[in-house]
């Protein structure tokens, strides 16, 4: 995971998920140069982001469609 303060946040794009309902408590996600990926809580906008590489958000979101963080 890259450090916030190592990428420029500024002219990102931030987007809710189309399921994300019209609440403001949802995570929103960004795609930056050179494949880094933002995310960040709706909720507060110019607070901390996360900032993950390719490969590692392609790793993350693979985990979630087969279900490696379902606490059923």
């Amino acid at each position: 995971m890259t450090h916030k303060h190592d990428i420029d946040l500024s002219k990102a794009y931030w987007f809710k998920s189309t399921r994300s309902s019209a609440a403001k408590d949802c995570v929103e996600v960004a795609f930056l140069s050179s494949g880094i990926v933002g995310v960040r809580d709706s909720k507060n906008p110019d607070g901390n982001a996360l900032v993950f590489s390719g490969g590692e958000w392609d790793a993350f979101t693979t985990a979630i469609a087969n279900g490696t963080f379902s606490q059923s």
